[in-house]
């Protein structure tokens, strides 16, 4: 009973502080992280934003519009009445100007105006437009893949260096550890005098260079580490736990061409959205149509009619001196003036405008065109330089690994003979020197071909991380 409650004490404090513990990251967690804070992925979705707004304001465009405007002030106005010339001969002749009068309007206005309208028909300009956009929206996100692409390789480059540092790590441990032991081993022989204090030197020299590696060592981890949590955002402490290992790509074969490279398929996009951009500059000629509605509301407050001469001719016989207007109303309001009907906008000439811009979107098509061919001819001297550079760095890899395994047997041999005093120890430290450099030189092999590897995969748009990590 009391081993069954030791047990469950230990287990309920030591096992949430394994879970505690920090865990090392693996690639796809880095690669995830990278993916979040890429500034230039970033910013190229902020910039592809801008192209989904144009799609919004092309599907809005038939939308009916509704303009409410108004005005209030002081108006004056005075019209010049001239009567014309009246000949009614023999019975009556009225010369033209014998009854001139000036008609005189003031007051506080006000007017107020709703103005609705709504596109019908563009002239199909619309319809190309919106199918341009379209081609434009999937030429970005195929550029959105290229950006992802280089995101891994920068993750992946950066891994692989650090592998390369753990690995190259391992390498002068082992050789610390060798050299300790032959340390021992040429002290008991300077004790016998089976070598010279200069020999027992060098043995030490060969120490104290391979302490020398390791603080160097030390420093490119360290500025490894800043590296991946500036592209991550990792903490360090995590990072430090990761200890990757480097192998060699497997052979690799391709199952696509160039041109499923994202810049080919982006331009091709491209060059279908200048062919509909061509379409819709071509429909200037093409009349537009829309509805239109308008209401009125004009109100004339605290009002004065009046004119400068009589209206009412005088009667002398009479002793009438006549009359002329004068005219003050309460208000004047016209309400309601409503107006509605059909538009429509043909430019018949445009002064060639028209005919300018359809031709500059030809020349933009043409553009894309060139940029096309141009980019297939480097694209294609791109897939064969990285399959020579594929090809030549898995071949080193079986040459360095070649080199290992005899400098390993030449140590072996030195040791043997060194034990034996059979050889110096500078014989001894030469083949400890070039195992050493035979063990770094295979994973820097290793290392070329794994980045050798994920170029030729980027060359035709094919680059699947399962195959590496």
């Amino acid at each position: 009973m009391k081993n069954n409650l030791l047990i469950f004490a230990l287990g309920f404090f030591v096992l949430p502080a394994f879970g505690w513990a920090q865990s090392a990251p693996d690639f796809k967690e880095l690669l995830d992280s990278a993916m979040v804070r890429d500034s230039d992925l970033k910013m190229q979705i902020t910039q592809n934003k801008l192209t989904d707004l144009d799609g919004h304001k092309l599907k809005d465009i038939f939308l009916p519009t509704l303009e409410l405007s108004g005005q209030a002030g002081y108006l004056n106005a005075t019209a010049r009445l001239t009567s014309p010339e009246i000949n009614l001969q023999p019975f009556l002749t009225i010369p033209e100007g014998r009854y001139n009068n000036n008609l005189n309007i003031s007051g506080f206005s006000g007017i107020a105006k709703a103005d609705a309208k709504m596109l019908v028909y563009s002239g199909g300009k619309v319809k190309y437009l919106k199918k341009a956009i379209e081609e434009k929206k999937a030429s970005e996100d195929i550029l959105l893949e290229k950006t992802r692409d280089d995101v891994v390789a920068a993750v992946s480059k950066a891994y692989d260096q650090l592998a390369l540092i753990h690995q190259s790590k391992n390498v002068l441990d082992e050789s610390k550890k060798r050299l300790d032991i032959n340390r021992k081993t040429a002290d008991k022989a300077l004790g016998y005098g089976l070598i010279t204090p200069y020999d027992h030197k060098k043995i030490e020299l060969a120490q104290a260079t391979l302490d020398a590696k390791i603080v160097e060592y030390e420093g490119k981890k360290e500025l490894l580490l800043t590296q991946l949590y500036i592209l991550t955002g990792i903490n360090k402490e995590r990072l430090r736990l990761i200890e990757p290992v480097l192998t060699p790509v497997e052979m690799l074969s391709r199952e696509k061409g160039i041109e499923q490279r994202a810049e080919i398929r982006a331009l091709d996009h491209g060059i279908v959205a200048a062919d509909y951009k061509i379409k819709a500059e071509r429909t200037w000629m093409i009349p537009k149509v829309q509805l239109m509605a308008s209401a009125y509301y004009i109100g004339l407050y605290g009002s004065r009619v009046k004119t400068s001469e009589n209206v009412i001719p005088a009667i002398p016989a009479l002793g009438y001196e006549g009359a002329r207007l004068d005219w003050r109303p309460t208000n004047i309001n016209i309400l309601p003036l409503f107006t509605a009907g059909i538009g429509f906008k043909w430019e018949i000439f445009d002064g060639r405008e028209g005919k300018h811009a359809e031709e500059t979107a030809r020349i933009g098509k043409e553009v894309l065109q060139n940029k096309k061919e141009d980019a297939l001819k480097k694209l294609t001297l791109n897939l064969a330089n990285n399959q020579t550079n594929y090809d030549i760095a898995t071949a080193q890899i079986n040459l360095k690994s070649k080199e290992k395994e005899l400098a390993k047997n030449a140590l072996v041999q030195a040791e043997k003979e060194f034990r034996y005093g059979m050889s110096k120890s500078s014989q001894l430290i030469e083949a400890e020197s070039d195992l050493e450099v035979a063990e770094l030189e295979y994973q820097n092999a290793v290392f070329n071909q794994r980045r050798a590897g994920i170029e030729l995969m980027r060359s035709t748009q094919e680059l699947d991380i399962t195959k590496l990590y």
